[in-house]
């Protein structure tokens, strides 16, 4: 089904895989070195055309477009304005599908809105309104472009099938953006994704996507990559079925995707009305790949990813064969996720043998697809889903799909069987909407099923749990009234409904400045929209206090800063950092509030122990050996302690709220993704690595760190820097700790505390 190469390979022609260079010279009668066979990678010549630096190994991108969502843009134009923004540079549209719904603040999320517009208006921005369309979804329809760049601040940017490298990055990346600066990274590998074959009926993208995912994420196969995606399969599928693969790819921790294009993809432009965007894209005569994935789409069954990950993969034949053994393994991973908090068990699902769910959910740039939800309906027509624990809800993802799902008869078919069908709208796949009860488990075609991600809260003692399946096998369960199923069991007749796209749904809605900026119009801020708090420079020296230690295998971006309901607080740096690691370790809020005491003492020019009892036997500890440190030059903060912390999401926030909260670092025995490096980075935070077994670290939660000449070996490019543990008693400890790849930027950027304080100058 799928088979990971274990070493580069050349693909001849875009269709031959060899693994030896010599058959590159039989076949083609020369030489060709990996380095200039990379070359002729479809990834490589997009780089290569917005690389600014002159210098392919260490790259500096301006993109093409920027996109935001109202989880983030507020953030993003408030550090920008802090730095000195005086209109967008670049197309930068503002959706609004994530705090459409969440019911939490009063006003706040309609006060976020109208912040948007009037700064859309002000800077020059595409503003879309609420239930419009979900970020990514518009992004196809209206920003995509062959051989084109797009940078979103949200993780799932991926417009890879329709021949545009996009990727999802921070907040404060996009700020560079905005500021006419650039996105700095070395030359990334890139992996290719060979198709071949062609699905089944009844399979469908989600079930390629988990495969993959399946197979790459667990050994970091395709970790900070470029996936492009080649093989004679390609042309076998549609731009729908290409793009519901496509934007999973961002589950695999890669650093974006790339395809073939052909007639499917230019006529999905001609039908968006975008015909001149079309551009043909295919890999050169001889391509070298640092990898290659090999996916055999005819062998590809139903998928389901168990929670708690998307790479928790099995065919839903093998659950419902090997029922309790797949469950009892799903809960005892679930010891790990939920550290005990909760009881936990999925055994009373097991209902006459066979697994019952209580929700079915269709939604978002993952699900919502038009053909998603045309062959749901198909499954589902003449069904009903009964009166019991079920339900079944759909979100088409745009507007435009939707009108064109109720004129075709699809959402009729799905009403009448008892589905729900609700506007444009991202909650499901983060907890703002349709969350489970209590012990409930849920089957989604979206994105994620990290713990708690659908809005439960281990706090409360609540505890639910997703699934991750195609629509299609959604639909089926839904037929069979939430037992699962696969789709490939029920003998059902797709309809292959034509798609017509209405624009003036979006000309007669969505703001459009047309890249003219009016200084004139005044920007709305609602009481909740609070600006960035000071942050300070680095100081010489560094005391930091551990204030959180996880030793999860992977901790995400969810379990540093719950998604859900803190939505509503996304515009509102210091409330929104009460629900810091809240999930995860609740006590973490209050003992950094506890440290941070000590630093605010010494911003007012007073003593710090008097402001913080317990530093009193650590500074005496620390002055035996460095008797000249005093407040003036010494900073003092807190760091956690994680295993490899930063999967999932894009939110900056998962590092802001650290750092408002005192956060000077965080120690990693690796980061799972660039982006939440960046973000500690961008927001002053020294991204440590140590070294140690995570079980056998030289310091504990509670433990003080002395970090001596800190900015020193930041300025110097010091690669790592010497530690000393200071403990309860008599203490004093060297350990080492490395500070990992930076560029002459961040290391400025941590110097001087900040992004914001970095544009300051």
């Amino acid at each position: 089904m799928v088979k990971l190469y274990d070493k580069g390979v050349y693909l001849l022609n875009g269709t031959e895989i060899l693994e030896d260079a010599r058959e590159i010279k039989e076949k083609t009668g020369r030489e060709v070195s990996p380095g200039e066979a990379a070359k002729d990678t479809m990834a490589y010549g997009i780089l290569a055309d917005h690389n600014t630096s002159g210098n392919m190994e260490q790259l500096q991108i301006k993109f093409d477009k920027l996109t935001s969502h109202d989880i983030t843009f507020v953030g993003i134009i408030q550090t920008a304005r802090a730095s000195g923004l005086e209109r967008f540079p670049i197309p930068y549209v503002l959706t609004n599908c994530h705090n459409s719904l969440c019911a939490v603040g009063g006003t706040i999320n309609e006060d976020d809105h109208m912040f948007g517009l009037t700064c859309a208006k002000r800077y020059g921005g595409v503003y879309v309104p609420p239930h419009q369309a979900v970020i990514h979804q518009y992004a196809r329809e209206m920003l995509t472009g062959g051989g084109k760049m797009i940078l979103g601040s949200d993780s799932h940017t991926r417009y890879g099938a329709l021949g545009t490298m996009a990727m999802g990055e921070g907040g404060p990346e996009l700020v560079k953006q905005l500021l006419n600066k650039t996105y700095d990274i070395k030359m990334p590998g890139v992996v290719g994704i060979y198709l071949d074959g062609e699905p089944m009926k009844g399979v469908g993208p989600q079930d390629v996507a988990l495969a993959i995912i399946g197979a790459t994420f667990g050994n970091g196969y395709v970790n900070n990559k470029v996936m492009e995606f080649v093989g004679p399969g390609v042309s076998k599928l549609s731009a729908d079925f290409r793009i519901g693969i496509d934007v999973m790819t961002t589950e695999t921790t890669c650093l974006s995707s790339i395809w073939m294009t052909d007639e499917k993809i230019r006529e999905f432009y001609e039908v968006h009305g975008r015909s001149e965007e079309y551009k043909e894209l295919k890999p050169g005569a001889v391509a070298y790949y640092d990898g290659m994935v090999y996916v055999n789409l005819s062998e590809i069954k139903p998928m389901i990813a168990m929670p708690f990950h998307p790479s928790n993969v099995y065919t839903i034949d093998d659950v419902n064969a090997n029922l309790k053994d797949v469950l009892h393994d799903v809960e005892q991973k679930a010891l790990v996720s939920l550290d005990g908090a909760v009881d936990y068990t999925l055994q009373d699902k097991i209902v006459n043998g066979r697994l019952y769910v209580e929700q079915g959910i269709i939604a978002g740039c993952a699900g919502g697809g038009f053909e998603n939800i045309c062959a749901a309906a198909d499954i589902i027509r003449g069904r009903y889903i009964g009166a019991d624990e079920f339900t079944f809800s759909v979100y088409p993802a745009s507007t435009p799909i939707y009108m064109e799902l109720v004129k075709n008869g699809a959402v009729a078919d799905l009403m009448q069987a008892g589905t729900i069908v609700k506007t444009a709208f991202c909650g499901p796949c983060f907890g703002a909407g349709d969350t489970p009860a209590n012990n409930g488990l849920s089957i989604r075609h979206s994105t994620r099923n990290f713990p708690n991600r659908e809005g439960s809260k281990l706090q409360n003692g609540q505890i639910a749990s997703v699934a991750l399946m195609d629509a299609r096998s959604i639909a089926a369960t839904a037929a069979n009234k939430g037992f699962l199923t696969a789709a490939t069991d029920l003998d059902v007749e797709f309809t292959g409904q034509k798609y017509h796209f209405d624009q003036n749904i979006y000309a007669n809605r969505v703001f459009d400045s047309k890249g003219e900026a009016d200084s004139s119009v005044k920007i709305k801020f609602g009481p909740n929209i609070k600006d960035w708090p000071k942050m300070a420079a680095l100081p010489e020296n560094l005391l930091l206090k551990v204030v959180s230690e996880i030793h999860d295998p992977v901790t995400t971006t969810d379990e540093l800063i719950p998604s859900g309901e803190t939505s509503s607080y996304r515009s509102n740096p210091l409330g929104l950092a009460e629900f810091a690691l809240s999930r995860k370790d609740p006590a973490y809020v209050g003992r950094a509030k506890e440290v941070q005491k000590a630093e605010k003492a010494i911003e007012a020019e007073q003593c710090p122990v008097e402001a913080l009892a317990e530093l009193k036997p650590v500074m005496e500890k620390l002055h035996e050996t460095y008797p000249d440190i005093d407040r003036t030059n010494l900073g003092i903060g807190s760091t956690i302690f994680a295993v490899k912390p930063g999967d999932g999401s894009a939110r900056e926030q998962a590092a802001s709220c650290q750092k408002v909260l005192g956060g000077w670092a965080n120690i990693a025995n690796e980061y799972a993704t660039k982006r939440y490096r960046s973000n500690l980075i961008n927001w002053g935070m020294l991204p440590f690595i140590t070294e140690e077994n995570h079980e056998q670290l030289s310091f504990k939660n509670g433990d003080y760190l002395f970090v001596p000449e800190i900015k020193k070996a930041v300025k110097e490019k010091a690669a790592e820097v010497k530690v000393y543990v200071v403990g309860n008693g008599d203490m004093w400890k060297e350990i080492t700790l490395k500070l990992g790849d930076m560029t002459d930027a961040e290391r400025e950027i941590i110097e001087k505390g900040c992004l914001i304080n970095y544009y300051k100058g």
